[in-house]
C-alpha cells in the first residue's frame, strides 16, 4: 500500500554547457552518457529508484524543447507523466506544478524529487534511506532533505547545518536543520568540514503532498494560487495550455529560498552513498576509476604516456594516444574536440557561454 502512494518526481530541465563539448543547451548532461556506461545520467536516476514507487507514479519535469528525448530515453513513461514547462523559473514552479499535479489524483501522495543529472555509487544504501524518509514523511507533516557527509572542503556546493544534539522522536537518523548555507568560500569551506554538523545540501527533497501543499499556500501565496486556480485542468488536454499562459507569471526562485529556508518543520538525514552532481570535469574525475598516475578515461582505447591526472573522454574515437600532459581535460563530441587545463575549466565556460 505504501509504495503505490510514493511519487518519483525527477527534475530534468537544466540547460548548459558543463560539460562542453558532449553537452550543449540542446543536450545538457542530464540526457548524456557522462560516465560511459551507454546509460544517459536520467536514465541511471530513474534505476536508482528501482522499488521505491511503483513506475505509473514516477514524473518528469522538464523543458518543452526537451520532451522527445525524455520520451525516447523512458519510453515506458506514460506521456501524461512529462510536464513540460514553457520557461525556465528555478525549481520553486516546478515543484508547485508537479505538486498539484499529483495532488489532483492522489491527495495522499508521499513524494520523492530529484535532480536527473547526479550519480550515486551506494544504490543500496541510497535506497534504504529513501524509504526510511519516506516512511517518516508520510507519517509527519515534516520536510525532509538529504545532507550528504562532505569529504573536501568543497564551494561549488550549499551546505546544511543540522542540530545533531537529538534526534526526531520517529527516526534516529533524522534531525532538525539549524540553517541552509550559500555555496561558501574556500576558507568557510574548511571551517565547515572541521565540524561534524555541516553537510553538503543534495538538492533531493521529501514530503508529502499536503505538506509542500500547505508550505506553499503560507510562503508563497501568489504562487500557489496559480496552481491552485487550475485545479480542474490537470489530465485533461487543456493543461498544457493553461500552464503555457500561467507559469511564465511564476516568481523565478527556487525551491530553498522559497520553501526550505522560511518553513518550520524542516529536517535533514544525513546520508553517505557516494553521491556528487557532477558539475565539472574535475568533479568526473573524482568518480571515475583513475590509472596510477591519476588520469581518468572513459572512451573504447585510450593510451597516454607520461601524462597525469587528466580526465579524457573521447567515447567515438576509436583511438585516442596522448603524451605529456599533465592537469588537462580531453573532451570530444561529434565534430568538436575540446583541449584545455582542469584549472581553467570554468575560464573556458565562459568564453563557450559568450
Amino acid at each position: 500500500m505504501a509504495l503505490r502512494k510514493n511519487h518519483l518526481v525527477i527534475m530534468a530541465g537544466g540547460v548548459g554547457s558543463r560539460f562542453w563539448p558532449m553537452s550543449t543547451n540542446e543536450m545538457p548532461k542530464q540526457f548524456i552518457d557522462v560516465l560511459g556506461t551507454g546509460k544517459s545520467l536520467l536514465q541511471m536516476t530513474i534505476e536508482r529508484f528501482d522499488g521505491i514507487c511503483e513506475p505509473e507514479n514516477t514524473w518528469i519535469v522538464t523543458n518543452v524543447k526537451y520532451v522527445d528525448i525524455v520520451k525516447s530515453q523512458l519510453p515506458k513513461l506514460p506521456t501524461d507523466h512529462i510536464l513540460c514547462e514553457p520557461c525556465r523559473r528555478n525549481t520553486a514552479p516546478c515543484i508547485a506544478y508537479v505538486s498539484w499535479r499529483i495532488k489532483s489524483i492522489d491527495p495522499k501522495a508521499n513524494i520523492v524529487v530529484a535532480p536527473s543529472d547526479h550519480i550515486v555509487t551506494d544504490t543500496v544504501e541510497f535506497r534504504r534511506i529513501i524509504k526510511e524518509c519516506l516512511k517518516f514523511t508520510g507519517e509527519t507533516d515534516a520536510i525532509v532533505t538529504l545532507g550528504l557527509k562532505p569529504t573536501r572542503p568543497e564551494t561549488g556546493y550549499g551546505y546544511i547545518q543540522a542540530d545533531l544534539t537529538s534526534s526526531s522522536l520517529r527516526n534516529k537518523e533524522i534531525f532538525r536543520v539549524d540553517s541552509f548555507r550559500e555555496k561558501p568560500d574556500l576558507a568557510t569551506a574548511q571551517q565547515y568540514i572541521k565540524k561534524n554538523n555541516f553537510f553538503w545540501n543534495s538538492g533531493i527533497f521529501l514530503w508529502n503532498v499536503s505538506t509542500i501543499v500547505n508550505a506553499f499556500r503560507v510562503y508563497q501565496p501568489k504562487m500557489s494560487k496559480i496552481f491552485e486556480s487550475i485545479l480542474p485542468i490537470y489530465g485533461t488536454d487543456k493543461e498544457q495550455e493553461t500552464i503555457d499562459k500561467v507559469f511564465p507569471s511564476c516568481e523565478n526562485i527556487s525551491v530553498d529560498y522559497a520553501i526550505m529556508e522560511k518553513a518550520e518543520e524542516i529536517f535533514v538525514c544525513p546520508s553517505d552513498f557516494g553521491w556528487s552532481d557532477l558539475g565539472t570535469w574535475g568533479s568526473l574525475l573524482t568518480q571515475t576509476k583513475k590509472d596510477l598516475y591519476g588520469n581518468g578515461c572513459i572512451g573504447n582505447d585510450i593510451q597516454l604516456y607520461e601524462s597525469k591526472n587528466c580526465m579524457v573522454h573521447t567515447l567515438q574515437e576509436k583511438k585516442v594516444i596522448i603524451q605529456g600532459l599533465d592537469g588537462y581535460i580531453v573532451a570530444e563530441n561529434n565534430d568538436t574536440l575540446l583541449i584545455c587545463k582542469l584549472s581553467e575549466e570554468q575560464r573556458i565556460k565562459q568564453f563557450i557561454e559568450q
